[in-house]
This record gives structure tokens, sequence and C-alpha cells, in this order.
């Protein structure tokens, strides 16, 4: 979750340039690698005083925000280590005004090239730094296991690097990295299940970073496979699914990880009622539904996320595990 000014956007770049680890000066390189591990350690002792001591003073305004998200995480980052994966140097310090922004980040050879894309960029000097949590005593993680994930954006404030923005996701659902899922992707394809294929490249692309608003030669071809399945829900919406004489409109169904657990949200469109006990009814029949329409998803999820619309507006009701969907 991006904490800051600074959102994600595939929009045209402006003129910026980017510097891998392996091109920055060595001074350079320690400083950030120092700020990526004290902030990191920061966000896995549950240490907010260090941390909102860091902040932009643009970004000073959103700290309840940070601290909340850095809260939720502490599940999956209690007791691990951090370990640093990729420092970028984003230098957009040509641009005249606040404006989007991509940076193309090539390794030294040229062979791979991470492209970021920043929205509403001020002009000035920026870093991204990646990192894992490698599981510890609290995340339920064995200790050579990736428990969770972090992500940095840092703003240059004088000659001191601030915090802009901070991202953290598990490393694992379900008891399975990013990779486990994007085979897990490919057998579900084979097995002629697309819907089932297309919500594991999801958790898949959901694992393999922190952040959205970084593409790779790696999700590319993730991206592409998943364009690939026919008969996915990428253009199935609005979906219609039977319940006896009813049918119900399902609007969307997205990956949902909110209780740490791979869920999928179901938004259907509801009758209206407003009796909690109707409500709940209303819901398990919609979910009930839309199993039996996809009966692979129960085999790969914990379960479904029911969310009612009703003159536009989206309303949670209620999370079943798929034991108890009838």
């Amino acid at each position: 979750m991006l904490l800051s000014v600074l959102l994600l956007v595939p929009r045209a770049a402006r003129a910026t340039s980017c510097s891998t680890q392996g091109e920055m000066n060595p001074q350079d390189r320690d400083t950030l690698a120092s700020a990526g591990s004290q902030l990191g350690n920061a966000v896995i002792q549950q240490n907010f005083s260090s941390i909102q001591g860091t902040l932009l003073p643009a970004v000073a305004p959103q700290w309840d925000g940070i601290r909340g998200v850095i809260e939720q995480g502490a599940a999956y980052t209690k007791g691990g280590q951090v370990q640093l994966n990729a420092l970028y140097e984003l230098d957009a310090t040509s641009l005249t005004a606040p404006g989007d922004a991509q940076f193309f980040c090539s390794s030294s050879n040229g062979s791979l090239t991470v492209t970021v894309s920043l929205r509403s960029l001020p002009p000035g000097k920026y870093a991204l730094i990646l990192a894992y949590v490698m599981g510890g005593p609290g995340s339920g993680q064995p200790a050579n296991a990736t428990a969770g994930q972090l992500g940095f954006i840092l703003g240059l404030d004088g000659s001191a690097w601030k915090l802009g923005g901070v991202f953290l996701r598990p490393g694992v659902l379900e008891g399975h990295d990013g990779v486990w899922w994007w085979e897990r992707a490919r057998e579900l394809n084979r097995q002629n299940t697309p819907w089932a294929s297309y919500f594991a490249y999801e958790t898949a692309r959901y694992l393999l970073l922190p952040v959205d608003f970084i593409s790779s030669p790696n999700m590319e071809k993730l991206g592409q496979e998943q364009a690939q399945i026919k008969g996915s829900p990428g253009e199935a919406f609005p979906y219609a699914v039977q319940d006896g004489a009813r049918t119900w409109k399902i609007d969307s169904v997205h990956l949902d990880p909110s209780l740490r657990q791979a869920d999928l949200a179901v938004t259907y469109e509801s009758t209206g009622v407003t009796d909690p006990a109707a409500v709940r009814t209303e819901a398990t029949a919609v979910l009930s539904a839309f199993l039996k329409a996809q009966p692979s998803l129960r085999q790969s999820y914990h379960g479904l996320w029911a969310y009612a619309t009703r003159d536009n507006k989206a309303t949670p009701v209620m999370e079943l595990p798929m034991a108890q969907i009838p």
C-alpha cells in the first residue's frame, strides 16, 4: 500500500534516470542500504517513534495511515530479519513541476530492465528500496522462509534521505510463496480450470513484489501467460449465476488477502434486504451459486468474501471458509 503523494500510474515518462545498486558509487549504495536496514528493523520492532521521525514533511500528515499498515503487518514481520533485495536511485531533478514519471532501471549489462512508474512526482531525487522479512518466531514461518515483503520510497531532503512511502505484504499465502502459486497457475491451466488458474496468477503477482508500480520481464511474462488463458474471467463481468429460479449478478471477483489468507472477494448486486439475518442468507446463497458455477476455486482458496452492492455502494457482509459454503 502506498502511503504518500507518490502513486502508481502507467503513463508516459518525463525526463528521468535510474541507477541500480550495481551502478551506484559505494558511498551512495551503503547509505541507502543502511537506511533500508534501519527502516526494516524499525518496522519489525514496531518502533513507531523512529519511523515517524524519518518522514518527509509532505507525508507527515499521513502518519496515522502509515502506522496502521505497519501494525497490521506485525503478524508476518514480528521476530523476522531484514534481507535487502534491491536498491534503486531515481533522479527526477529534470522535472520542472510535479508530474507523472517513469524510471527505466537496467542492469549493468543491459540484460534486465525494471520500470518504476510514479505519479504526481515533484522534482527531486528519490530512492526505492525492496526487502524481504525472513521468518521469525512471531511470523509462523521458518527462519529461511520469506514471511513478508517490504518496500520504501525515500526522498532526498537536503542531504538526508526521508521516508515518503511504506509498502508491506506477506511473503506467503496458505503456506506457499509466489513461485509456487505461479507454478500452480500453470498446472490449473493445463487442467482446463481457467478461473482457478487466473486467480492463481493474481496471487502469484501479489506475492512476488511488495509494490504494484514496478514492471519487470518476469511480471510481463506472468501477465502474458495469464492473458492467454482461454475462458478466463478477465472479461466475464457482470457474471450471472443461477440459484434455482433466481439469478444473481456478480460485478467482480478479486484476490482479498486482508485476513492474511488466500480469499477471493465476490461483489454482487443485492436485492436490498437490510435485516442482518437476511443479508447473511442472501450472501451465502450468492457464494454457493458462484462456487457451483466455478467449483475448481474450492481447491485453491481458503474462502470467499461477500460484498453486497446497492445504489452503487459496496458493503462487506462476511467472509466464509470454503467448507462453510454449501
